[in-house]
């Protein structure tokens, strides 16, 4: 039977809480939104850096760059970055954005030719050849119209940001104006019949029920996995880090150190994040207890920290436990789930606050109609379910495609199967079927062209190209390839020398006044 919706209540403030009642509000504006948010509890906090979907999202609610940027100690990210990953010394970078390839003679697989042939070429030259923005992330440039081809500012953008900061924006701006109501209490107890809740008792002594309830609240999952019971699905087979320690440190040369990349550095037993903001960085060790104790892991990163120039002395660090993993299901009767409390997939690929809006646009293709069935709860559940776990597997192969042998920590990764429980395929299996002659490497995103090229994993085979018998013509064709890629390199990189740095584009357009 269909069950309508008027009254939809998320319990849980934070960036999750107050994105989910963004978008409730937003693309469904004539159903009633509450947001139950505790005073008591503190936000997790981490998750600052996004990635380039995160502009969708924000067009859609009407957030708007000079808005929020100043609010919310915002800056401008164009890639990741990743160091020491494949092996220590290895870089590459995972630009946002779709690949330039209008040029090229085999498509996305010109590269991979050049590769072939030089093997001495650092990894991250293809994303120096294949995307015109990493200009301007290797020189430290911003700008709104680049002389560059295929570069949207506003679609290949994402944001470093305070996520604390960007919930108290979303509660200020959008939703409590167009009509969210907000309480502040504790939620005491949940009244559950046949694994539904029939009311939320608060601290306030007032008693709230609803059409919907949405879980909100982080890794306690108060109502998903305390009063549903919901079984939780780990993915510490494929992703072992477990906790995190956390900090924020000071600039030491600002124009230098606020770059467009969030720097993802793999060290002993896990690896550091580095998120550039505009008034500090953001920055954290991910790691995993079963390999090293928070005491020693912490040592380490204040190893790390000092010979980066910090005087850790003065910082305060936060150990955070991560739950890693999902739910069963992510919507069960009338309770759906959405952040921290429906899974998470460790902060690598900032895969973080992704699931968060995605997941509240999938919520609201299935009440758009203002009341739901069990084919909607399914159809929630398989949409994201099915993304969350490719995400999941996505990230799982930047330790799957690793040749580091430093320690256990790394031993253990690169022994284990990361193929996929139920069809015996990993995610580059399904993604790469032929690797040898198959000139055109599937479009299946790409994230899987920056990291094959960046693990050296390539989809055309090296020793077989070797073994051709190559005839002249060939020859020229391959030379003219590997040549365009350089010069076209060239060009991008003398294109956007007189922008103005990331800095200064900020400071001029946000933050002078």
């Amino acid at each position: 039977m269909a069950k309508k919706i008027n009254d939809i209540v998320i319990v849980g403030g934070g960036s999750a809480g107050w994105m989910t009642a963004s978008t409730i509000i937003k693309l469904i504006p004539d159903v009633n939104v509450t947001v139950i948010e505790s005073a008591n509890i503190p936000i997790v906090g981490v998750g600052e850096s996004t990635v380039g979907g995160i502009r969708r999202w924000m067009r859609m609610i009407g957030v708007k760059d000079h808005e929020f940027i100043k609010a919310t100690d915002a800056s401008y990210k164009l890639a990741i970055k990743f160091n020491n990953f494949l092996e220590k010394g290895n870089t590459w970078f995972y630009p946002f954005g779709d690949p330039y390839i209008e040029e090229n003679i085999y498509e996305r697989n010109d590269w991979f030719v050049k590769k072939s042939l030089y093997p001495n070429t650092p990894n991250y030259d293809m994303t120096d050849t294949y995307y015109p923005q990493m200009a301007l992330v290797n020189q430290n440039k911003i700008s709104i119209n680049p002389k560059i081809p295929k570069f949207k500012f506003f679609e290949d953008t994402a944001f470093h940001f305070d996520a604390t900061k960007f919930g108290a924006y979303l509660k200020d701006y959008i939703s409590v104006p167009s009509g969210v109501k907000h309480i502040i209490a504790d939620v005491e107890k949940v009244n559950v019949a046949d694994r539904v809740v029939q009311k939320l008792h608060l601290s306030t002594g007032a008693e709230i029920t609803a059409d919907l309830y949405i879980d909100c609240t982080g890794f306690k999952s108060l109502l998903m996995d305390k009063a549903l019971n919901e079984p939780f699905v780990s993915y510490e087979n494929i992703l072992p880090n477990n906790r995190a320690w956390a900090t924020r440190i000071p600039y030491i040369d600002k124009q230098k150190e606020l770059n467009s990349v969030t720097e993802c550095t793999a060290i002993d037993h896990g690896w550091v994040w580095n998120i550039p903001l505009w008034s500090r960085i953001g920055t954290g060790y991910v790691y995993s207890d079963k390999y090293i104790s928070p005491e020693e892991s912490l040592k380490e990163f204040k190893q790390y920290l000092t010979d980066k120039g910090q005087n850790v002395e003065e910082l305060e660090f936060r150990d955070v436990k991560m739950r890693v993993g999902r739910h069963k299901n992510l919507w069960v009767n009338n309770v759906a789930t959405i952040g921290l409390s429906a899974g998470f997939i460790e902060p690598l690929e900032s895969t973080g606050l992704v699931t968060v809006y995605e997941f509240a646009i999938n919520l609201c293709r299935s009440i758009r109609r203002k009341s739901y069935s069990q084919w909607d709860i399914d159809e929630y559940n398989k949409v994201s379910i099915d993304m969350f776990d490719y995400w999941a597997q996505f990230v799982s192969m930047h330790y799957a495609l690793s040749h580091r042998n430093d320690n256990k920590y790394w031993q253990d990764i690169t022994s284990k199967s990361y193929l996929n429980e139920v069809n015996n395929e990993s995610l580059f299996h399904k993604a790469i079927t032929q690797k040898a002659l198959d000139w055109n490497l599937p479009k299946d995103g790409n994230g899987v062209l920056c990291l094959s090229a960046g693990m050296n994993w390539h989809p055309m085979d090296n020793i077989l190209i070797n073994g051709f018998n190559i005839d002249q013509e060939t020859k020229i064709w391959f030379k003219n390839c590997i040549d365009n890629l350089n010069a076209r390199k060239q060009t991008w990189n003398n294109a956007v020398e007189d922008e103005l740095s990331l800095h200064d584009f900020l400071y001029k357009n946000f933050y002078k006044n």
